[in-house]
């Protein structure tokens, strides 16, 4: 119990609930020991350090492309001129959380530039945006108007159409937060789920036919593992993601990962393979 000095009761709550047999007087299964939820617990911290390295990758990834392929059309101040966007509304939040966002920051090159500059009131995009949130760089993405840049933003990413990277945009944004607040992420059941194509350019995975079973695996970070793998393929393509990620599940042969939304047979997929 030495361990509960160090890691608060309710955190660890969420790793013993799978072991309980019954979830109202909380008795336990059979087997059930201390040791098996600290494994739990252990196995999800490095399994947010794999994913928080992986969406770096990806984030800047996209970030570079939205303000390269944005940029050379509209020019250095794009993000802060309401016609370019779809909803006015969602314009007016996003750009008021960008400027907030740069006002917080203390790179020296945003710090260089409001010394040398004081008109406009914020520095071009492709300073502006290296400070910005993954969230943030999500919503200025989805908001664009100009949908026949947004599906070329997303055809360099090998995906067939920009709903698709709107959707997985969004719901890494939220896995990101997740990781970065150290919250449980290994079975938890996320409230966005990324659109999953039924075919893709390059190595994908196959998807079940019944909606129901297509639902579960949507909701599960499954689905978003599948995200990050195939655009790290693109990104990076000497990226080792997906032998990282079964190294990690080899050293935890006990983590149930149908929990995870993984189907049986996930590693014989071509994603995986």
């Amino acid at each position: 119990m030495e361990q509960l000095g160090n890691i608060s009761y309710f955190r660890l709550a969420n790793y013993w609930k799978p072991l309980e047999q019954d979830k109202i007087s909380h008795i336990f299964k059979p087997g059930s020991t201390f040791d098996r939820v600290l494994l739990l617990y252990n196995f999800d911290k490095e399994l947010r350090d794999l994913l928080f390295s992986a969406i770096q990758v990806i984030e800047i990834g996209l970030r570079t492309r939205v303000i390269q392929k944005v940029s050379s059309r509209y020019g250095a101040f794009w993000f802060a001129e309401a016609s370019r966007f779809s909803d006015e509304s969602r314009f007016g939040s996003c750009l008021k959380k960008l400027l907030e966002e740069i006002s917080r920051s203390k790179e020296p090159f945003l710090l260089e530039h409001a010394r040398k500059y004081d008109t406009p009131p914020y520095p071009p995009a492709w300073k502006a945006l290296e400070v910005s949130s993954f969230g943030t760089l999500s919503k200025l993405y989805c908001n664009l108007a100009d949908t026949k840049l947004k599906k070329q933003i997303a055809k360099d990413l090998s995906l067939p159409h920009h709903c698709f990277l709107e959707s997985w945009a969004m719901s890494l944004s939220v896995l990101r937060n997740c990781v970065a607040h150290h919250a449980r992420v290994w079975n938890r059941k996320f409230p966005l789920k990324p659109q999953l194509p039924r075919y893709l350019v390059d190595k994908w995975i196959n998807l079940p036919a019944q909606q129901a079973e297509l639902l579960k695996i949507q909701t599960k970070l499954y689905a978003q593992l599948c995200c990050m793998a195939y655009l790290l393929n693109v990104i990076l393509p000497t990226n080792k993601f997906a032998q990282t990620l079964k190294a990690l599940l080899s050293r935890y042969p006990n983590v149930d990962v149908s929990a995870m939304g993984f189907p049986e047979d996930w590693k014989s997929q071509p994603l995986w393979r």
